[in-house]
């Protein structure tokens, strides 16, 4: 089987195809013939060596986790899912990677693909809906939420989610991702090129910060006495920051580390079949990993990039 991997920590360039044998599921773990795999950012973070505290020395390593596939075996203490099914999940980014042909995992890191939807989009799902699911955990009826930089993945989902609740949003992103902030439900949408997000005479009940330009020193003005800040960025600095700030501020700073389970992926299949969009921007073939991830990295996205895995 063909998996795409790296020996050393670097650029995209240190990626590349091995030949490897197809992997035997154990007692209690599932052999998934892979479908699709969504690219995200954690992706290239650790790939270039960003969070080695999290990832450590261990090589070689894959690349990618979210991923959506079909069973093709399971070990002999598998009890809620059997060979033919499909399925999507995620697995420990810091641990394996999905790029290839197959993977192994476990009961909890997938859950049943509708029938209805598509490979492609299910691959899309795990990381930045369960993500964005976790940041919109309180009651948000009538509150004002601000996402900055909201037309990639989790804004997609954030978005949804929160109006869905009952939110007012304000979106920010370019001008080219505005018509699919308006499709996702945005009460209100900002051109960061043509306006300051500091500027904003508003204040938030909740902001989420998904653009690493608006760090908690800049937002504090714009949030209410009792209000929440969240990033996606696992630096030291916040979560640092994020601890002894929590002790003696209102205006909460705290760091969003995805936790996945089966539960929460079912009720994110559940969204999409009544409704939400699954926006995907391009789709590549595996064998294209390398201009997949140059030109996201550089260029970024709209919606969720995806890979196709040849049969």
């Amino acid at each position: 089987m063909k998996k795409i991997i790296y020996d050393q920590y670097g650029s995209v360039d240190v990626l590349h195809s091995v030949e490897v044998n197809k992997p035997i599921p154990d007692t209690q773990q599932i052999l998934v013939k892979v479908k699709a795999v969504s690219i995200n950012p954690i992706d290239w973070k650790i790939l270039m060596g960003e969070v080695k505290m999290m990832s450590g020395k261990k090589f070689p390593k894959s690349v990618g986790c979210d991923f959506s596939g079909t069973i093709e075996s399971t070990g002999m203490g598998v009890q809620k899912f059997k060979a033919g099914d499909d399925v999507f999940g995620v697995t420990n980014p810091f641990k394996e990677g999905v790029l290839g042909e197959y993977i192994l995992v476990n009961e909890k890191e997938i859950a049943k693909k509708p029938t209805d939807l598509p490979f492609e989009q299910a691959a899309a799902i795990p990381t930045v809906g369960q993500t964005a699911s976790q940041m919109l955990t309180n009651n948000i009826k009538g509150k004002e939420i601000l996402i900055n930089g909201a037309s990639a993945g989790v804004g997609m989902f954030a978005i949804q989610i929160a109006k869905s609740q009952g939110a007012i949003v304000t979106a920010v992103s370019s001008a080219k991702g505005h018509h699919l902030l308006k499709k996702w439900g945005s009460d209100y949408v900002i051109d960061y090129n043509k306006e300051k997000v500091t500027d904003l005479k508003k204040k938030f009940d909740v902001i989420i910060e998904l653009s690493v330009k608006l760090p908690f020193s800049q937002a504090k003005k714009l949030m209410k006495a009792d209000s929440t800040y969240f990033t996606v960025t696992p630096s030291l600095w916040n979560f640092v920051h994020s601890f002894f700030n929590n002790i003696v501020s209102k205006k909460r700073h705290e760091v969003i580390l995805m936790k996945s389970d089966t539960e929460s992926l079912n009720r994110l299949a559940n969204y999409t079949l009544n409704g939400f969009d699954i926006h995907i921007s391009k789709t590549y073939p595996m064998s294209d990993y390398k201009e997949a991830y140059k030109t996201i990295i550089k260029e970024g996205a709209l919606g969720k990039v995806v890979f196709n895995i040849p049969s």
